[in-house]
C-alpha cells in the first residue's frame, strides 16, 4: 500500500554569552514534537558560532529522533505487538561482533 506524506520542520537557534540553544519543531499534521539541544563554548576556545550552531542543532535533532522512536514504540505496543526496544538487534545490516570472543 503506497503512502506519501510531508512533515514540516523548523529549527530555531539562539546564542547568548557563549551558549547556543536550539529548538527543532516537527509538525506531522496531526502531532507536534519539539527537540532541544545546547552547546557551551569554552572561554579559552576561539569564537566560531557555526560550531555552536552545529552542536546545538545536532543535539536538538537527536532529542527529536529519540522522541519519534519512543512514539513509534508506544504505537507498536498499542497495537498489541511487542516493541523492538533499544536492545533489539537489527533484522538486516552488518552483524555485531561478539565482544566475548575478541570479535
Amino acid at each position: 500500500m503506497p503512502h506519501t506524506g510531508e512533515w514540516k520542520v523548523r529549527l530555531h537557534l539562539f546564542e547568548d554569552e557563549g551558549t547556543t540553544k536550539a529548538r527543532v519543531v516537527l509538525n506531522t499534521g496531526t502531532t507536534e514534537f519539539t527537540g532541544h539541544g545546547t552547546a557551551h563554548q569554552n572561554p579559552v576556545d576561539t569564537d566560531v558560532p557555526e560550531i555552536g550552531d552545529e552542536l546545538a542543532a545536532g543535539r536538538a535533532m537527536h532529542d527529536l529522533g529519540r522522541q519519534l522512536v519512543d512514539a513509534a514504540e508506544r504505537d507498536i505496543e498499542g497495537m498489541g505487538t511487542a516493541a523492538t526496544g533499544q536492545s533489539a538487534l537489527p533484522e538486516t545490516g552488518w552483524p555485531m561482533p561478539d565482544q566475548t570472543q575478541g570479535g
